[in-house]
């Protein structure tokens, strides 16, 4: 079966490195949805070794603290489930009080329906936010792996 991580970036390609990359997913609701996708195929984090796996959470840990300081979300959602898509990704999801899930998961089931005036107006800082994330994640890489 073709893995569709392989195949494509998997969202709009926010910066790639040679052993990762960051992309924002589109997810109807969450305008600040984003991944951090091992380029290589591989299924588990313990796939990869100590310092690839110390350079992939550096990655996460930068595109936290982005969301952190440019859209003040209620709170941070980091998972990495594979189990749809078996190759190692992590999921770092800006979450709002307002949003249609919250607190619940993004994959929970709505409890109200979307803010689309909220969402737009956290949309519209994602170019200031996204405009950083190359340059904190090239000092990320070269202080690790890449």
């Amino acid at each position: 079966m073709a893995c569709p991580l392989c195949a494509e970036d998997g969202g709009a390609l926010i910066w790639r490195g040679e052993h990762l990359r960051v992309i924002r997913a589109n997810e109807a609701g969450f305008p600040a949805f984003y991944r951090v996708v091992w380029n290589a195929h591989v299924a588990e984090f313990s796939d990869l070794s100590a310092a690839e796996r110390a350079h992939c959470m550096d990655a996460v840990t930068v595109v936290e603290q982005a969301l952190r300081e440019h859209l003040a979300p209620t709170k941070i959602n980091v998972a990495a489930l594979g189990n749809m898509v078996p190759h190692l990704h992590w999921h770092v999801i800006a979450r709002f009080g307002w949003d249609s899930h919250f607190p619940s998961p993004v994959w929970a089931p709505a409890q109200r329906p979307s803010p689309a005036e909220q969402e737009a107006a956290v949309r519209a800082r994602l170019p200031v936010l996204e405009s950083t994330l190359p340059h904190r994640l090239g000092v990320c890489a070269v202080e690790g792996i890449e």
